[in-house]
């Protein structure tokens, strides 16, 4: 009996997770953190420790996530905890070597995370500098040790070959950071071996980035470029998200080593997107030119020295006096270029920074339309499905019922004496199912809406909603008749909205406002609700409030939410008006 109860109550705790999960994947992580603090507490309760290691584990992503990373940290150790707990304790074959390393992983990341975000920039005393280098030295010790033990661990799979890898490279920043150039390299080109092992190109480039930043650090700006070249060539025909921001940063860091070694073509190369010649300057014109800059400086102190001692001997020599100004001019001349150089150097950087930048916003805004055109797409085909399966059930299967119904008249009349009771009670299942149709048309798009327009529709929405708890009231002036697909539209619209005060806002009285002003048509739904927190909307079921102001940008309209906690909620739309066409008469 008690194994039959653990494998129920195991199956509860197992569907919970899932619902949490799928909130966590839309990103809800409000209400999926509430809802798995309380799974938390059940999986204690019923001495679960498998699901409180998951519980654990996903509490750590959500804080990670919202850059929380103390408390990410916090739960991850509590995760950790338990999958290294004794195999009899953590029963059995639940836990996996990859669950451990992944946990363990997931532990150094919130160490190091935690010790980036540490704001060193405040204005703190002497004292409090102290203390808050210590903590980061804490933290960033911590973060080394957690990736060490990742090292240490034999490599059973490519999923934990590939965590190994993503430890040599945070392993490999760190040093980096400490000046310790030896050690980074090494963590780096151990992370390269494992990504090549298993072929991981995008993986393979993202380490030979980290190698060569180390390269760049030290100056050593030719092997730095090489890496990055290389880096490109394994990604360039990769076109997923993850590769071209991978290659944008390469680029860009490529740029930087080419400006270090004077190659100003960088930002020719930038221009063209990033198409790298392979035949540029090589070591030896640039020992030239540094051969060519020291005999000139050597030169100019020779003769600085020269010249004082003629003008202490000889004043006043008309030659030179003229010499003196022809090194002046040498001089004028050679720091107005030193500043032009300046110059095209910074503005390397910063278009290569406005270049990124733009190309980002460009992928966002693309992202964002192609979301906006798909969910427009969804909802009209679901209004055009719902109006052509109303007009079937009204125009052909009523008329069918109503048909049937006169046949069953005339059948009648021929019987001279009983009419069988099996004709009056076909007669009663045809008009039953007359009236569900009817009932069923109306479900699916508003009769009233078809033939008397938006008026009377939203005056009909406002009395079926209207009850003893919640009155609301229409006020509704120079609304005419429009286009039928923007009737269905607006109607939509306002009884969504009234079905979100019924639903969440607690309200005693509602107030539906509609006014054609001109070409526009505005309408101002509001209650006397407990409101909501604006800021804390992430996204809705079904047609939401980010679905709706979709919808209304498709319409080329305009959506305001006006609401605040206990101050009710005033929903503002302003919508473009498509107008009835008019039937050609010949």
């Amino acid at each position: 009996t008690s194994s039959v109860i653990s494998v129920k109550n195991d199956s509860i705790l197992k569907l919970n997770f899932e619902n949490v999960y799928k909130l966590y994947q839309k990103q809800d992580y409000i209400i999926a953190l509430t809802n798995l603090l309380e799974l938390l507490e059940k999986s204690k309760e019923l001495e679960s420790n498998y699901w409180i290691y998951k519980c654990n584990f996903l509490l750590g992503e959500i804080y990670r996530k919202t850059n929380k990373f103390e408390k990410s940290l916090l739960f991850y150790k509590q995760s950790l905890a338990i999958v290294t707990l004794p195999v009899v304790e953590k029963s059995n074959s639940r836990f996996s070597d990859l669950d451990y390393v992944k946990t363990l992983f997931k532990v150094g990341i919130s160490y190091h995370s935690v010790n980036i975000s540490i704001d060193m920039t405040n204005k703190l005393s002497k004292y409090d500098s102290i203390k808050l280098a210590v903590k980061k030295k804490s933290y960033i010790d911590s973060a080394l040790l957690t990736y060490k033990k990742i090292e240490q661990l034999p490599e059973l799979n490519p999923q934990i070959e590939n965590l190994k890898g993503a430890a040599y490279n945070n392993i490999s920043n760190i040093y980096e950071e400490d000046s310790v150039f030896t050690q980074a390299e090494y963590y780096a080109k151990k992370a390269i071996n494992i990504h090549k092992k298993n072929n991981d190109h995008l993986k393979t480039a993202t380490s030979l980035n980290i190698l060569a930043n180390i390269s760049l650090s030290q100056k050593k700006y030719q092997k730095a470029k090489a890496l990055y070249s290389e880096a490109i060539d394994l990604i360039k025909n990769n076109n997923n998200s993850n590769a071209i921001r991978t290659k944008a940063d390469l680029y860009y860091n490529l740029a930087w080593a080419m400006r270090n070694l004077e190659e100003f073509e960088a930002y020719d190369f930038q221009e063209k997107s990033f198409e790298i010649e392979e035949d540029i300057r090589d070591k030896e014109f640039k020992g030239i030119i540094e051969e060519i800059s020291a005999k000139y400086d050597v030169d100019v102190a020779k003769r600085n020295v020269r010249q004082e001692e003629e003008n202490k001997r000889l004043k006043t020599q008309r030659t030179y006096s003229i010499f003196g100004i022809i090194l002046l001019l040498v001089i004028i001349i050679l720091g107005y270029w030193l500043v032009i150089n300046n110059l095209q150097q910074k503005n390397l950087a910063l278009n290569l920074s406005k270049t990124k930048l733009i190309q980002d916003q460009n992928i966002e805004k693309l992202k964002s339309e192609s979301q906006v055109r798909v969910l427009n797409a969804t909802i009209d085909g679901k209004e055009s499905e719902r109006k052509q399966i109303a007009e079937t059930l009204h125009d052909s299967v009523s008329a069918l019922l109503s048909s049937a119904n006169l046949h069953l008249q005339a059948t009648r009349k021929q019987f001279n004496g009983a009419t069988p009771v099996e004709i009056d009670k076909t007669q009663e299942i045809i008009l039953e199912a007359s009236h569900k149709i009817r009932d069923l048309s109306h479900t699916l798009i508003s009769s009233v809406l078809l033939k008397f327009g938006l008026t009377f529709a939203i005056k009909e929405i406002a009395e079926k909603f209207s009850n003893s708890e919640l009155n609301i009231e229409t006020e509704i002036n120079n609304v005419e008749r429009y286009h039928q697909s923007f009737e269905i539209k607006v109607y939509n619209i306002v009884q969504e909205f009234v079905n979100n005060i019924l639903k969440h806002s607690k309200a005693g009285n509602a107030l539906i406002e509609l006014e054609q002003k001109q070409d526009k048509l505005f309408i101002i739904i509001s209650d006397d609700g407990i409101g909501f927190d604006k800021t804390k909307i992430t996204s809705k079921d079904g047609l939401g409030l980010n679905q709706i102001d979709a919808r209304i940008q498709m319409m080329k309209g305009k959506f305001k939410i006006d609401s605040s906690k206990n101050n009710g909620t005033q929903i503002l739309v302003e919508l473009p008006v498509l107008e009835k066409e008019e039937p050609s008469l010949v």
